[in-house]
């Protein structure tokens, strides 16, 4: 096991420009194509859903200077499972193969190597994007009742979904943004002194009529509560169409916002920032991306879920003082790097920060390796329908 990298953070340390190379060693896992390239190849759709950053890590990785082919010198061990790719023919991912999948590949690495056995994955690390994580459902009660899938449970997730007291997300967790394409962003940006000419900013559903007939459960009611508080409203630019200037639309507003969905999170968050609008975010309890390293409050508005009907009051009540100090601090470059995960890799960006956050995990407590021998996850628990072979 490797030893002596790692350092606690400070004050001055702790940042989006922090360097991960030598801080750090991770050991990728060579599995079946079938666990990931297979995958891609029968839906190319992957390589542009939000749910992407699983498939990017890892061709990043396979690159990065942190890899080591030397399995005894690594401080973390990466398994490249896509368990996001089974896609509908909307484009959205299906679940309920997810953990046979993940179970498969754990499996695999645990009998071809000795590492997993050494810690039961508690130096391991996974990217679990679905929208409740390691949890692999899309319907929140039904995340809920399953829980993180139980050999998982002393790994670390790397996950778009964040919320604080949730079965879904365990401690440890690094809570990433959403796969936001950087060539299809890029394309669309307009001179920055393009005036804000819209106040408020929204496109999306409102009501998810087909998931959820009675209107009361999808986002907790907040979109519902927007439309219906603010459809007249003159500040506010509300509608379900995503026009083709959608991007530019956004780089013309003041505020951006970010309700929670089905999940708390959404690709609008890492557009807002990206684009230098101020993301309102509606979300109660949500653990934002990266959040021990951007500075959240200083670049956003925060609104709970209660108080949407006074929405226009908040906002409005802002001074302009206040909302050019988020603007300013919406420009630095580092925190817009952070939000993305482009091809080729940039300085600062997403994949470094998940680097960094596994940085500042070690170096690993001595109390995770484990006797030969002791076992302490439940390789039998769960669904009956998790337990057949994939």
């Amino acid at each position: 096991m490797a030893k002596g990298r790692g350092r606690k953070p400070t004050a001055s340390s702790d940042t989006l420009r922090d360097d991960p190379v030598g801080r750090l060693k991770v050991y990728v896992y060579e599995l079946p194509a079938r666990y990931n390239q297979d995958v891609v190849d029968k839906d190319e759709r992957c390589l542009a859903h939000m749910f992407a950053a699983e498939i990017f890590l890892h061709r990043f990785l396979l690159s990065s200077p942190v890899r080591t082919l030397r399995p005894e010198e690594a401080d973390w061990f990466f398994t490249p499972v896509y368990t996001t790719c089974d896609l509908t023919k909307n484009g959205l991912p299906l679940p309920f193969d997810s953990p046979r999948m993940m179970r498969s590949a754990i499996e695999f690495i645990s009998t071809a190597w000795p590492y997993w056995n050494r810690t039961e994955g508690a130096d391991h690390f996974f990217v679990v994007p679905h929208d409740f994580g390691a949890c692999f459902h899309y319907k929140e009660e039904k995340a809920i009742q399953r829980g993180i899938l139980p050999i998982l449970q002393r790994a670390t997730l790397v996950q778009t979904f964040g919320q604080r007291y949730h079965v879904c997300m365990q401690p440890g967790s690094i809570v990433i943004p959403p796969y936001a394409p950087p060539a299809r962003i890029m394309a669309h940006l307009i001179p920055p002194s393009t005036p804000r000419s819209i106040f408020a900013y929204f496109r999306g559903l409102f009501y998810d009529i087909g998931n959820d007939p009675e209107g009361g459960y999808y986002a907790r009611g907040a979109r519902a509560s927007i439309w219906e508080n603010f459809k007249n409203n003159p500040l506010f630019d509300l509608s379900t169409e995503h026009p083709d200037t959608y991007y530019e639309d956004m780089q013309r507003s003041i505020f951006c916002l970010c309700p929670l969905g089905w999940a708390p999170w959404s690709p609008r968050l890492v557009e807002a920032v990206v684009f230098g609008c101020i993301p309102v975010i509606i979300a109660d309890d949500i653990v934002l991306p990266f959040a021990d390293v951007i500075p959240w409050k200083e670049i956003g508005v925060f609104v709970a879920e209660n108080d949407v009907p006074k929405l226009d009051e908040i906002l409005t009540s802002l001074s302009a003082a206040e909302v050019l100090e988020k603007q300013k601090a919406l420009e630095d470059v580092s925190i817009k790097q952070a939000m993305l995960f482009p091809q080729p890799s940039l300085p600062n960006d997403g994949f470094h920060q998940i680097l960094n956050g596994l940085a500042r995990k070690l170096p690993h407590d001595p109390s995770i390796y484990l006797q030969p021998g002791i076992r302490v996850l439940n390789w039998t628990a769960g669904p009956p329908a998790d337990m057949r072979p994939w």
